[in-house]
Parts: structure tokens; sequence; C-alpha cells
């Protein structure tokens, strides 16, 4: 029996390479296979609880997959079960949860697939716990869901990453500056890691390790008097002193978390600047990390999640997300996916691996 006549799909969250390709490998087979039809919802969570969606069509989710963004957009500020509105006086927040279950039946769905990083799947937990039929689909360029190796996104937001340290450090190098770079990643290091190796950067500092100043420092300024006249530091947008805390760029309450982070890379460079008297420069990325065209693995993985979540839906394993093992995707309760974040261990191979080459994290 055909029980996926009519199915959803919508985007949580920040955009992220790769959302388009889980569009179409959800909706091609479900189309071509099951004769469903699918429902796009627009923008979110906010569209969900707005009651805003079209009917996508073959001709729409063709010719997607290489395409960044998303088709359907997305909102970072539309939790149902804790909606805000503007009021008189002021943001307050709502739970508008029965507004999009009504939505939910009023489109007369059988299975919504929610495609987004924790606070997505947090949402998808509670309607799972209401008796609705949602399956999760991990996205986060901060790679930090745990219960999934990885994330798509993720190895985009690297690549970005990467390339722009390759170009710092050609002027670092003309200038004999030292060069800090700041990337995403929120409570996380991992592309702070990953890119700071493969881009050879001299120092990164991630979250899960908070730094001395002057470790960082003497690092800097042990170079420059060996003859090494240029640096690279890697900053994480997390990253924290010993002493301190994290550096928040402002707070926003319609947002499903509040802190949007920022402004360490110019707190580090000036404090080198100050310390050492080495002529320091800046570059925020910022949401250049999350834009453009997927990586080949991010079209792969996220094919892969997209085809794996709609076999689910057809063997009525709701309130799974999709997660990736190896080599192989499987599934996971979201009850498991959301139990904490999936940050890089201390113990970590690649920060062996750093530390072996001369890589300083100011610890």
């Amino acid at each position: 029996m055909n029980n996926l006549k009519r199915i959803g799909i919508l985007t949580g969250g920040g955009d992220c390479p790769g959302l388009n390709a889980v569009i179409r490998s959800i909706a091609k087979p479900a189309m071509m296979q099951y004769d469903s039809t699918v429902i796009g919802i627009e923008d979110g969570f906010e569209g969900f609880v707005e009651g805003r969606m079209r009917e996508l069509t073959p001709k729409e989710i063709s010719g997607i997959v290489h395409l960044g963004g998303t088709i359907l957009g997305t909102s970072n500020k539309g939790n149902p079960f804790q909606f805000p509105v503007v009021t008189p006086q002021g943001i307050e927040v709502f739970d508008y949860s029965g507004n999009a279950i009504r939505n939910y039946k009023d489109w007369k769905l059988d299975v919504l697939f929610a495609i987004g990083g924790d606070g997505t799947m947090h949402i998808v937990n509670k309607f799972t716990d209401l008796g609705y039929n949602f399956i999760g689909i991990p996205k986060t360029i901060d790679n930090d869901l745990s219960s999934t190796d990885m994330t798509f996104g993720y190895d985009t937001a690297v690549s970005i990453a990467t390339e722009a340290i390759d170009r710092l450090h050609t002027t670092a190098s003309a200038h004999h500056r030292v060069m800090v770079v700041e990337v995403m990643g929120r409570y996380a290091g991992w592309i702070a890691l990953s890119s700071g190796v493969a881009g050879g950067a001299d120092v990164i500092l991630i979250p899960e390790i908070p730094f001395q100043w002057e470790k960082v420092c003497e690092h800097v300024l042990k170079r420059s008097k060996h003859g090494q006249r240029s640096s690279i530091v890697c900053v994480a947008e997390g990253a924290r002193p010993a002493e301190g805390g994290l550096v928040v760029k402002e707070q926003d309450k319609k947002r499903t978390d509040p802190i949007r982070l920022g402004g360490i890379g110019e707190l580090v460079g000036r404090r080198i600047s100050e310390s050492v008297g080495l002529e320091t420069r800046v570059a925020v990325l910022g949401h250049v990390q999350r834009g453009g065209t997927p990586t080949s693995f991010d079209r792969i993985l996220a094919t892969k999640y997209g085809t794996k979540a709609l076999e689910l839906a057809a063997e009525g394993k709701f309130g799974f997300m999709v997660s990736l093992r190896g080599q192989d995707v499987g599934s996971v309760p979201v009850k498991e996916a959301i139990l904490k974040l999936r940050t890089v261990p201390p113990d970590s191979q690649l920060i062996a691996s750093a530390k072996a080459i001369g890589t300083c994290f100011g610890d």
C-alpha cells in the first residue's frame, strides 16, 4: 500500500550548499516511484506556521543538484514552539505549534522531511512526540550534530575556507604581516581545524581548546625572529581565551539561538599587534562559507541522505534522522541525535598531527 501520497519538505536554519541536492533526491524518486504529490514548504518552519507552501513540479526539481542555497527558502527565526512576534511591547514569543499542526493536517501530509541542524532536529523531536510523521536530515556547515560522522555542507565550507587561507598566504608573505582569518562553526571547531590544517595555518584557535594569549603571541613572535616574516592565524568564531568568555556580536530574540557570535578575530588581531608589534590584518569570512556551489562530496552525501530518508518514510520509520557512519548512510532516532553537540575531541588525531608539524593551539 502506498503510504506516501502527499509528502512535505522544508529546509530550516541557515542555508548551506547541498540543500537543493537533498530536495531533488527526495522529490524525484517520490514522484517516479510512489506517484507522490510533493509539497515544498517555503522559508522553513516560519512558512510551516504561516501556511506558505507550493506543490513542486518535476521541472522545478530538475537541474538543481549543483545549485547552492535552497529553492524553498529558509529561516532560523521560525521555531513553532517559540515563535517570535513583533508586538507594541516589543518582540514576544508564543507557542504557534498548533498553527503548524493545522497546516500539516490541511495539507494532508503523510510525512514531513525536515532538513536542518541542531535546532531543526529539536523541533522534529517535539513534533514526533506529538504523534506526527517527521524525518530529519542533518545539515549544517558546523558539523556539530552527534550520531552522524558528517553533515552535508561542511565539506564545502571547509573547501571555501581553505581557499581563502591559501589566498591570504600570498598577501601575508608579500607584506610580511600576520593575517588572522575568522571562520564559522559556532560552538564547534571543525571548520577552523580542518581548513587551518589544510591551508597551513600557523596558529589554530578552536572552542574546544581555550587558548593562552601569551602562547599565541610567543609563537607568532618566534616565527618572526626566525625569519618567517608572515603568519596565518585561523580562529573559530566560538574560540575563547582561557581567561574570558565567548565574543558575542549581538543577540537576536527572533532567532532559534539568539546568540550571534563574531568579533574574536578582531580581538586576536588587535592583541597580537599590541603585544608583539607586528603588522596584523583580519579577514572575517562570514557567510561566504555558506554560499556557492556544493562540492562533489556534499552533492553525493546529500543525495544519499535524501534517498535514504524517503526509504525510511516508505518503511514507516518516523522520528528518525538519516546518519553517515563510515561509508554507509543509515539512521538513528532523532532523540539520540540531539543529546549533545558534536565537538572536536581534544585527543583528536588531526590535532595531534597539526601539533606534530608545529601548529600552535594556544594551549
